[in-house]
């Protein structure tokens, strides 16, 4: 700024944005009263350096401002590069009564290392620094990317759990990253928000986007989002909270569905598999290059399993050009974990959990109004059960015929099954009712605050087959093709893995080929 402009801008809505009523429509920038700097000079001592650029681009005189509680006490020239700087000290030092509800130091520090760090997360094109008593508490230089900027801001553990997000739906668009669902925990995650390059805070559309997360973790768990919303300027009113910690969606369904449809849909990318860790410290690139949507691992569309079950010479692609048969591209390992080439190196399945993700979206399907077949016996099972139990069959009757279950009082403690599903070929039918039931009658699966969902899980959990059991190559392809025709293949119900990835450049650097 040249002097004039500098002195001007001590005044009270000197910079304000707003010239008539309908700019308040559609605001774009963060503030537009014109207040912040008159308001912070009048409870601080405050210098303002300044020097503008003049038409052939060298520095022009700069200038120098003291402002003390709000007074201007001094203007002089001063040395400087082009550009701003503003120092405060002695904050509220004329204004006591507002002092003494500060909070503690460290309370205050914290406080400020949240608000650079929102502000470093908006604006990527801005290097941010922050000390204090000699500490360097944040350091954020100019990224390109958000990735980056996360990592630099919290640190590379929670940079690697992040997978991308991107997603349009009409006007609305949903950018950013979030946390797998395997390293999501009950405490300790951030939820930050941006609309249009703003930082705000919006409990329900947090609680939109956990429910994209719904049956991929454990009820009370919180997963970590850096979610940005974009939409056109006057979809989204900013001027209804004094500090403009909130907003006003013009259409707040439309917002909310196109965050839940984000979250899930990057949920059942591939990209979202958990990737084995390095504990022996191998750089593997920046996160940045890791974490971006087109550098996912597996993209669904054109994921290699699918062209595993389609009839010969139907498909195309790297998978294919490997010319294996498709008998050795997978094997079983301790009767527990298949193990699979991927084109970017190996894919490591839990059997128990691919078969509770299966079993469990199948289930839904059916307790929806599919219905399930089921398989008559010859010789029907008579099984005793406690008084809770059999309470818990009249609650849950028909979602045990749903999926399968013929069930009739026997009399006394005692009931008759006639028929019963048939998930997989070494289903074992009694012990699946009998702790299915116990399973009910005991409240497990607690957090599940949607029925069906709590019981489709607590049906999946039991009828897949288990860590343990030995299967033969067709059941193995059976399982992988259903597990990929899932709509989030990648994660178990109980916010574990279904797949672990180990890229192949991670073998070739273990091994001393890079």
């Amino acid at each position: 700024m040249d002097r004039s402009d500098a002195v001007m801008a001590m005044d009270r809505h000197a910079t304000s944005k707003i010239r008539v009523a309908s700019d308040l429509i559609g605001v774009a920038t963060y503030g537009f009263r014109g207040e912040a700097l008159p308001a912070i000079a009048s409870i601080s001592s405050l210098v303002l350096e300044t020097a503008p650029t003049t038409d052939n681009g060298t520095p022009a005189e700069a200038t120098r401002l003291v402002v003390e509680g709000g007074r201007l006490k001094d203007v002089a020239p001063a040395a400087r590069q082009h550009g701003t700087s503003v120092t405060v000290t002695r904050l509220f030092f004329n204004t006591p009564a507002r002092r003494k509800f500060l909070r503690s130091q460290a309370s205050e520090t914290r406080a400020t290392v949240a608000a650079v760090s929102l502000l470093a997360l908006a604006r990527l094109d801005v290097a941010f620094k922050l000390t204090s008593d000699g500490r360097v508490l944040t350091d954020a230089p100019r990224v390109s990317n958000l990735a980056d900027r996360i990592e630099s801001l919290f640190g590379r553990s929670v940079a690697e759990g992040l997978i991308a997000v991107e997603h349009h739906a009409g006007p609305v668009s949903v950018r950013g990253f979030i946390q797998r669902p395997a390293d999501a925990k009950p405490s300790g995650r951030k939820a930050l928000l941006f609309v249009n390059g703003r930082p705000f805070r919006d409990p329900f559309l947090v609680r939109a986007a956990e429910s994209g997360y719904r049956a991929t973790i454990h009820p009370g768990s919180r997963p970590t989002l850096f979610l940005s919303i974009g939409l056109p300027g006057d979809a989204v009113d900013v001027n209804v909270h004094p500090t403009k910690q909130e907003v006003r969606f013009r259409d707040r369904w439309l917002v909310e569905r196109a965050v839940e449809e984000a979250i899930r849909l990057s949920l059942g990318d591939m990209g979202s598999a958990a990737v084995v860790h390095d504990p022996l410290g191998f750089a593997r690139g920046p996160v940045s290059q890791r974490a971006q949507p087109h550098d996912a691992a597996w993209p669904r569309d054109e994921s290699p399993i699918a062209s595993l079950f389609a009839p010969p010479g139907a498909g195309t692609g790297a998978w294919q050009a490997t010319g294996a048969p498709l008998e050795r591209n997978f094997l079983q390992v301790f009767d527990s974990y298949i193990v699979l080439q991927t084109p970017e190196g190996l894919a490591i399945v839990d059997q128990h959990s691919a078969h509770e993700r299966v079993l469990y979206e199948e289930t839904m399907s059916q307790l929806n109004g599919e219905g399930s077949p089921s398989q008559r016996l010859l010789l029907p099972l008579t099984v005793d059960l406690e008084p809770a139990e059999l309470e818990a069959i009249e609650r849950n009757g028909d979602m045990l015929t749903a999926i399968g279950f013929e069930v009739e009082g026997f009399g006394g403690r005692s009931v008759v099954i006639h028929a019963v599903p048939s998930p997989h070929p070494r289903f074992d039918a009694r012990r699946c009712f009998e702790e299915v039931i116990a399973d009910l009658s005991r409240g497990r699966f607690g957090g599940w605050a949607n029925q069906l969902e709590r019981f489709a899980a607590m049906y999946a959990c039991r009828a897949a087959i288990k860590a343990g059991q030995a299967l033969e190559s067709r059941e193995i392809r059976t399982l992988l093709s259903r597990l990929f025709a899932c709509e989030l293949p990648p994660h178990d119900v109980h916010g574990r893995p279904t797949i672990v990835q180990l890229p192949r450049e991670e073998l070739e650097r273990r091994f001393g080929r890079s």
